[in-house]
């Protein structure tokens, strides 16, 4: 890959893979380890760096530093790689900055100390409100513990977020219709619930655990809706938000827009005169690879089918669709002059359309 300069706006993901524990379902990249902050920070600096050669002092209109948990990063480390990232990259004025944090790794003080250095949204781990959930999640902290940074983040004024997991093993749909009245009567202006998946190779799938039925899940994921959408209306199959406070910096990933992976384990997707490019870093080494049209435009309609506005028709994605899929199903699918969206419907079968729509 030459060398270029290009104007488009690139998004930052930076992944920290360090934690105090590993959860029992987590399958992301992610160790148990006393952590080297200098060399951690000297290396995404210096991966912000090559990216600022390759792409020019491009804008960067989210950064997003996922993990892991990168609240156990020093706050002194942070500030560092945003001090590198704004010397070389045009951070906008109004960029969105989220940092993912999990309850027990921030009291008041170094939650200021981050806002200072430019956090502008917290990402909460809660998981559950129930501490024997927490328990059996492999979580470390108690639902006290999350509702206590909750309040403190809501305090300071900071966009706050917060992350649940439903579906697992012997819990109710009254369960999970708790779970979304806690959400509400703490004021969360955005939260994220995922079914609890089982993957290969965690805890849980070690020690034998079982996926709930489809039907119970189906009844769970209506409920969640049910309670939250009025207030938080959902924008995404996962994600519920108040108008205004949706994750600009997903929104702008699953709309197609190049972003910048930076840590281990972080992918990307630049875009370089025109050319889009995959990027994954293994074992500290960049690797990159060209994306044909088709198979980008086919990584949009993935991610952009999730979401509540759709994917927008542009030519590579007309060209990727199976038309004679979508004609043959109008019940499925809703289309307009300028996108296509998933009907209601068949949100919970998203996974095995796809399989037939993309040409």
């Amino acid at each position: 890959m030459t060398e270029h300069t290009i104007t488009r706006p690139h998004n930052l993901y930076i992944h920290v893979p360090f934690c105090a524990s590993k959860c029992a379902y987590c399958a992301f990249h992610s160790v148990v380890c006393k952590p080297d902050w200098n060399a951690y920070s000297a290396q995404i600096i210096s991966d912000i760096k090559y990216w600022s050669g390759r792409l020019g002092r491009c804008a960067v209109p989210t950064i997003f530093f996922g993990g892991g948990t990168p609240s156990l990063m020093p706050t002194d480390v942070f500030a560092r790689i945003m001090d590198a990232a704004r010397e070389t990259f045009d951070i906008l004025p109004d960029a969105e900055i989220t940092i993912e944090s999990n309850p027990g790794t921030l009291c008041a003080a170094r939650l200021r100390e981050f806002m200072d250095a430019g956090v502008n949204r917290l990402s909460v781990g809660v998981q559950s409100f129930d501490d024997n959930e927490l328990k059996f999640l492999g979580r470390t902290h108690s639902a006290n513990d999350a509702i206590k940074l909750i309040k403190i983040a809501q305090d300071f004024g900071l966009n706050t977020s917060g992350d649940f997991i439903y579906g697992l093993p012997g819990q109710s749909v009254a369960s999970v219709e708790k779970t979304c009245r806690g959400i509400l009567d703490l004021g969360l202006r955005h939260v994220s619930l995922y079914e609890l998946l089982i993957e290969p190779g965690t805890p849980l799938a070690m020690r034998g655990v079982q996926k709930i039925d489809d039907d119970t899940a189906a009844a769970m994921y209506e409920k969640i809706d049910e309670i939250l959408a009025p207030a938080l209306p959902r924008y995404e199959v996962s994600n519920y938000a108040r108008a205004g406070f949706e994750c600009h910096h997903n929104q702008n990933i699953w709309a197609g827009e190049p972003y910048i992976g930076i840590g281990e384990s972080a992918a990307g997707r630049v875009l370089i005169d025109s050319q889009w490019f995959e990027t994954k870093i293994i074992n500290n080494k960049l690797n990159i690879k060209p994306l044909s049209n088709h198979d980008r435009a086919v990584e949009k309609i993935i991610t952009g089918l999730r979401t509540m506005c759709g994917v927008e028709l542009t030519p590579d994605v007309r060209a990727a669709i199976n038309w004679d899929f979508v004609h043959a199903n109008p019940n499925k699918f809703i289309v307009d002059d300028t996108h296509i969206h998933i009907g209601r419907s068949s949100v919970l079968f998203l996974d095995r359309l796809l399989i037939d729509l993309v040409a």
